[in-house]
């Protein structure tokens, strides 16, 4: 029995850490050129269904000469018991430890799994910082949505990745092997990484600030590089990835996940996620429908999520979800469409989705609980309408229905919180006239965080005594009402708050934060505030400077050397609107000249046949 056995026995939920599931890729270490760690920065229960992993796990190990493994972060019993048996952070195939991979890749979807980065990093004896680090040591970069704004990072990664992987990943390996067979210094392979489209390495730039703080420039430090990296997208998505690994122990979507579409026309100002994505690609009805057949076949599940990030959205979503019951009613299939736009959301499709047997509730998200705010944000919704979906979501058979709301928006009032109890109020009433008391109806609040790339970037965080105020309002407004009440902390939602804007002087802060302490920062019962404060104090820095200042139009953003193809003067005409209520109709429907079309006008040639979102 090895040592990583024996301890096994002592921790929770041992099955995160010993691999051999279902679907795995084992190759043989020595048959192949090249070694590649892709790691989750949180637990197995949560880093297992990450699609953009998967993804790059299959495009990966379909390569004959590369192997790619995975690791996640062990829970704080596996830490410990690591730590006290001397055990290096391992992979889940071939049980080596990190150390000897030759690139380790990180997925960096939030802000607050950064220190664990750190904990990992540590755990697999890695030098934490790049410059610490020689040709010896793996590469370590990093991807995903957090990484729009990597200047928080920048001490730790050697590259990052801006935008989409699946045709950047191999590009990135073929350097790699380039530069080994040429026995470059690792100086050469980070120009060679930062001449690739997409790729952005921090070592490469120069950062100066003003007295008071903010940026005075951002420069290259080499004339080759290109003085705005901007992200990388796929023109035509490549067929769904269906050989999905199945899990021994149970995580957060146990399911196989589909992504029918990319990107987002809607414009909600505050939505990092519909602004980095732009612009939509959706995928063929056909090819969905082969994706959940291979799928199902191998991996055994009869649950499917159809992802998107408004799978309503996608232009033939009727006649996927006809076909759909048609090829699978046999099969007791479970189909779910996590994320639907109200506003577009038709009878017909609940009818079909009702056929695909609908399990538990149905979610809502109108985010503001009046007109004024949701024109603030430019998600426009009648009141009425919107009730007039809850009325045809209770006739059609749900019992439950979850309602998303954001607080701290901005231009926010005492009354726009107090109308989503209100609001909340009328949906119940609604759903126990049509279908009695057994209804439920639940509100989850989230406080907002602006981020970058968003009209909303230049807005001050609320307030974290006025969030937890408005919080307390809601719980007491719904203390026996019939109503359940959810919330993010809005003391854990901090870490979001001063990262998410910040510039490479928080590479510093985190570190020691994570030598204070932190770690799991996302788990509010593990966060640790003072750790933070502690470490923006030895630093020299005031954390309300990123979180609580509303930043001028004419400021040097940390991340303005980093582009998703959307102007500047676009977000900025944006963010005037949302102060005027001005709002926007979804650009399917009329151009507003937000720059991805200029951004990427050599790729749209090649998707001739693929539905752009864009007229």
């Amino acid at each position: 029995m090895n040592q990583i056995d024996q301890i096994l026995y002592h921790v929770e939920k041992p099955g995160r850490y010993v691999g051999g599931e279902y679907n795995q890729a084992i190759k043989d270490w020595q048959s192949v050129n090249l070694h590649v760690a892709l790691a989750f920065p949180d637990i197995y229960d949560l880093g297992q269904p990450n699609l953009g992993l998967a993804i790059l796990y299959d495009i990966l190990n379909k390569q004959p000469n590369i192997a790619a493994e995975r690791v996640y972060a062990p829970w704080i019993d596996m830490e410990q018991a690591m730590r006290e048996h001397r055990i290096a952070l391992f992979s889940l195939e071939s049980k080596k430890a990190l150390s000897e991979f030759d690139i380790i890749g990180f997925s960096l979807p939030y802000e607050s799994i950064y220190t664990n980065v750190l904990n990992m990093l540590d755990l697999a004896n890695i030098p934490l910082c790049s410059k610490d680090r020689n040709d010896a040591h793996p590469l370590i970069i990093a991807g995903g949505q957090a990484c729009f704004n990597p200047e928080p990072m920048a001490d730790f990664f050697d590259a990052f990745v801006i935008g989409e992987g699946e045709e950047i990943v191999l590009e990135i390996a073929a350097a790699y092997l380039a530069w080994r067979s040429a026995g470059e210094s690792k100086l050469e392979l980070l120009h060679s990484l930062a001449l690739i489209h997409g790729v952005y390495v921090p070592a490469f730039y120069a950062v100066d600030y003003h007295e008071n703080g903010t940026i005075r420039s951002i420069k290259p430090v080499f004339d080759n590089i290109p003085e705005t990296v901007t992200k990388r997208i796929v023109a035509k998505l490549p067929p769904p990835t269906t050989d999905f690994i199945v899990p021994n122990v149970d995580i957060v979507h146990d399911r196989i996940a589909v992504e029918i579409m990319r990107g987002c026309t809607r414009g909600c100002r505050f939505c990092h996620a519909g602004a980095v994505n732009r612009p939509v690609r959706e995928r063929p009805v056909e090819e969905i429908l082969d994706a959940i057949e291979k799928g199902l076949n191998a991996t055994g599940y009869e649950a499917v999520g159809l992802l998107s990030l408004s799978s309503s959205d996608h232009t033939k979503i009727l006649e996927l979800i006809k076909k759909a019951y048609l090829r699978f009613a046999n099969r007791r299939v479970q189909l779910s469409l996590p994320s639907l736009r109200i506003a577009s959301f038709s009878v017909d499709l609940m009818d079909e989705l009702k056929e695909l047997k609908p399990s538990g509730g149905f979610t809502l998200a109108p985010e503001a609980a009046t007109e004024r705010m949701r024109a603030v944000i430019n998600k426009p919704l009648n009141e009425s309408d919107f009730l007039d979906t809850v009325k045809t979501v209770f006739e059609h058979g749900w019992l439950s229905l979850k309602l998303y709301f954001m607080v701290g928006l901005p231009g926010e009032t005492q009354e726009d919180v107090q109308a989503i109890l209100d609001l909340s109020r009328k949906v119940l009433s609604i759903g126990r006239q049509i279908r009695g008391n057994r209804v439920r109806v639940h509100i989850g609040i989230a406080g907002f965080i602006p981020k970058p790339h968003t009209p909303f970037q230049w807005y001050a965080s609320e307030k974290l005594e006025t969030l937890n105020q408005k919080i307390y309002f809601l719980k007491d407004g719904t203390r026996k009402s019939g109503i359940k009440l959810t919330y993010n902390s809005p003391e854990s939602s901090l870490v979001e708050a001063w990262l998410s804007r910040g510039d490479r002087r928080l590479s510093a802060v985190i570190q020691q934060a994570w030598l204070n302490g932190a770690k799991f920062d996302a788990w509010s019962d593990k966060f640790n505030k003072q750790a933070w404060l502690d470490a923006f104090a030895d630093n020299g820095l005031d954390p309300d400077f990123y979180a609580y200042r509303t930043r001028d139009l004419n400021e040097i953003l940390p991340w303005e050397h980093i582009s998703t193809g959307v102007r500047k003067q676009f977000l900025e005409r944006e963010f005037l609107a949302s102060q005027s209520g001005e709002i926007r109709i979804d650009c399917r429907n009329g151009c507003y000249y937000c720059g991805i079309l200029d951004s990427f006008s050599d790729l749209r040639p090649t998707a001739a046949d693929v539905y752009w979102g864009c007229p």
